[in-house]
C-alpha cells in the first residue's frame, strides 16, 4: 500500500539541510537585547550621576584648557574618569574635590566597570553554560518518554502521563516547529526541533535510552516513517502511534508499534456512543481524562489477592493480563488470580493518588479472545 504523500516524505528524507538542535526548559529570562539595553541604562545612569557629581563641584577643578569647568566639561570627565582613561587635563585641586573623588566618583567607577565587565562575562560565558547544561542532561537521560508531535494529541499524550506521575525532566518532545518545541519548553517539557523521521534527531531525543515511544504525528505516513527510525534505534522501547485512518493501524503494528490508536475512529465511536446513550458517553470521555473522576489503571496482584476471582478483589477488575495474553474478567481461563498477573482496573481517582504507569513492552502479534479495554 502506497501512503498519500510517501513521495514527498521520501525527498524530504534525502534533503540534508534540515536545522535541528535540542532546547532545554529554562526559567523565564529577558530578552538578550534587553538584557544588554538595560545594562547600558544602568551605566549611562552612572555616568550622569557622576557628571552632575562633578558639576556641582565645578569650582574644586581645574581645566588646562580655559580654567573653568562647564557641564560639557563635567561629562567629559566623567566618561574619561570611569573609563580609566584619565587623560589629566581636567583635575581635582581643591580638598572637597578630591574628597569627592576618593568616596564618590572612585566606588561609581568600580561600578561601572561592573556593569560593563559584567555584561560582556555574560555574553560570552552563554553557550558554554548551555553547552555544559545540556551534556548534563544527556549524560543523566534514562527511561524516558520520547513524544513525537507536539499538537493536541502529543500534548493530550504528555498531560495524561504526567498525571500518573511522571516529572515533566523525564519527557523529551520532537516537533519540526520552532513555535511547537517553543512551547514545550514554556511548559517544562525538554524540546529538539528536527524531523523525527531522521534518525539523528531522535538520537539527539536520546531515543535509543528511552522507555516510552508517544508518536503524534499529523500524517499517517510520516507516523510510519517515524516508528520504522524509532524502532531501528530502540528495540526494547514501548511505541504507541497514533493515525487517522483505520486502515493504516496494520502497518503501523508491522513497523514496530506495540499499540496502535486510530484517532479518528476512536472519536466516531466515541460520538456515536454519545448519540446512543449520552451518559454512557460521559462515562467513557471520564475514563480516558486521567487524574480526574474514574480512571482504568493496570497494577499487579497483591499476594491478599492471590487465589481469589477478579469479581472478589476489591477493585472492579475489568482484564486480566497473564504472560502475554489479556483475558477478560469472566474469561473461564482466568480462574483464580496468580501473584505474577496484573489487573487492569477501573478506580476512583483522588488528588493524593498516583498510580505509576506499566513500564513493560506490550505484546505483539494477535492476541487471544478476551475483551481488550480502550481508552
Amino acid at each position: 500500500m502506497k501512503l498519500p504523500g510517501q513521495d514527498a516524505i521520501a525527498r524530504q528524507a534525502d534533503e540534508h539541510l534540515v536545522t535541528h538542535r535540542v532546547k532545554l526548559p529554562r526559567k523565564m529570562v529577558e530578552h538578550p537585547i534587553r538584557q544588554v539595553t538595560k545594562r547600558l541604562s544602568m551605566a549611562l545612569v552612572v555616568l550622569v550621576a557622576t557628571a552632575f557629581i562633578v558639576y556641582a563641584d565645578r569650582d574644586g577643578y581645574n581645566d588646562n584648557a580655559d580654567g573653568s569647568l562647564d557641564l560639557l566639561d563635567a561629562f567629559y570627565y566623567a566618561t574619561v574618569t570611569l573609563s580609566t582613561t584619565g587623560y589629566g587635563d581636567i583635575t581635582p585641586v581643591s580638598d572637597g574635590a578630591r574628597f569627592t573623588n576618593i568616596f564618590v566618583v572612585t566606588p561609581l567607577r568600580v561600578l561601572f566597570l561592573i556593569i560593563l565587565v559584567g555584561t560582556t562575562l555574560e555574553a560570552l560565558t552563554e553557550r558554554t553554560r548551555e553547552e555544559w547544561r545540556l551534556n548534563r542532561w544527556r549524560s543523566t537521560l534514562r527511561d524516558h518518554t520520547v513524544v513525537v508531535g507536539f499538537g493536541t494529541k502529543g500534548r493530550s499524550a504528555i498531560k495524561t502521563v504526567c498525571a500518573t506521575g511522571l516529572s515533566k525532566e523525564r519527557v523529551v518532545v520532537v516537533d519540526p516547529s520552532a513555535k511547537a518545541i517553543e512551547a514545550a519548553t514554556a511548559d517544562g517539557y525538554a524540546g529538539v526541533i528536527g524531523d523525527a523521521t531522521r534518525s539523528e534527531v531522535l538520537k539527539r531525543a536520546e531515543v535509543q535510552r528511552a522507555r516510552q515511544i508517544i508518536i503524534a504525528t499529523q500524517r499517517d505516513d510520516t507516523a510510519v516513517l517515524v516508528t520504522l527510525t524509532a524502532r531501528q534505534l530502540n528495540r526494547g522501547a514501548k511505541i504507541v502511534a497514533a493515525v487517522r485512518e483505520e486502515e493504516n493501524a496494520p502497518l503501523l503494528k508491522q513497523s514496530g508499534a506495540d499499540a496502535v490508536i486510530t484517532s479518528a475512529s476512536a472519536a466516531g465511536r466515541l460520538l456515536g456512543l454519545s448519540v446512543l446513550s449520552p451518559s454512557a458517553g460521559m462515562v467513557m470521555e471520564d475514563l480516558i481524562q486521567q487524574g480526574s473522576g474514574l480512571d482504568m489503571v493496570e497494577r499487579p496482584v497483591i499476594k491478599a489477592e492471590v487465589g481469589k476471582t477478579p469479581r472478589e478483589t476489591a477493585d472492579l477488575v475489568v482484564s486480566v493480563v497473564r504472560g502475554h495474553r489479556v483475558l477478560g474478567y469472566d474469561d473461564p481461563d482466568v480462574g483464580t488470580l496468580e501473584l505474577t498477573d496484573r489487573l487492569i482496573t477501573i478506580v476512583r481517582a483522588t488528588p493524593g493518588t498516583q498510580v505509576a504507569p506499566d513500564v513493560r513492552p506490550l505484546p505483539r502479534g494477535p492476541l487471544p479472545r478476551g475483551p481488550i479495554p480502550r481508552g
